[in-house]
């Protein structure tokens, strides 16, 4: 039977649990003397609600994701923040021949109450992955992807049109852990997980400006990684 829980998540879904158990039987057993049976009560339906948080927030849920390869994902469960053009976009997307020099970066913000498993956007190609130490600001606000620990995939996507793309991870005021489970080289297809992002954070998706690239979302839109659109090639 299939645990529901990311492998990215260890060994934090083990400890933490446990650690959360032992403490509820530690109060339980261990201040009868000192407590009312309300407050006995009290305490242990807070740490059975820290419990049950812990366990969702390392969930992993079953996704069959749309193979169409005229899509491009988004790369993370959460709220989109910000859809942004750059005019002076990361030197990978400026330097791929016949494009322009703009692209579109959409944001969007994890809460700690999301899903924080990465996923593919497309059928991609990993050319280069790029990590950078940083401060935990709060990821909500744009200017964090800036100063913030990151981790940019350089992709290629596969399939027409071989569009350059950044998947940008980002962590928050909480988040302190990136993970990122692929290498250079490797190829990963569309919705497929490569990594996570532990408590609250952020990840953005830069794609080169096209005439017939269309955004699908918009500024306070909830998707999901790896099912819901956010850029459509007609």
């Amino acid at each position: 039977m299939r645990i529901p829980l990311t492998k990215y998540g260890w060994p934090q879904v083990v400890i933490f649990p446990a650690a959360i158990i032992a403490i509820m039987i530690a109060v339980a057993l261990g201040t009868r003397a000192v407590l009312q049976s309300w407050a006995i009560i009290s305490i242990e339906v807070l740490l059975a609600a820290i419990l049950i948080w812990i366990l969702c927030f390392f969930r992993d849920p079953e996704r069959n994701c749309p193979s169409d390869s005229n899509l491009l994902f988004a790369p993370a469960d959460g709220r989109i923040t910000d859809i942004e053009t750059i005019d002076e976009p990361p030197a990978f997307l400026a330097e791929q021949e016949g494009q322009s020099t703009g692209a579109l970066r959409i944001g969007i913000f994890l809460s700690i109450f999301n899903t924080h498993i990465n996923r593919a956007p497309c059928n991609v190609k990993v050319e280069k992955i790029t990590y950078k130490k940083g401060k935990y600001k709060n990821a909500l606000n744009p200017q964090s992807a800036r100063v913030n620990e990151s981790n940019d995939l350089w992709l290629t996507r596969t399939d027409n049109p071989q569009d350059r793309l950044i998947v940008r991870q980002i962590s928050g005021a909480i988040a302190r852990r990136i993970v990122c489970d692929t290498a250079e080289g490797q190829q990963l297809t569309g919705g497929e997980k490569f990594g996570m992002l532990k408590f609250g954070s952020r990840t953005e998706l830069y794609v080169p400006l096209r005439e017939n690239a269309k955004c699908m979302v918009k500024k306070g839109d909830k998707v999901k990684a790896g099912l819901t659109t956010l850029i459509k090639y007609e």
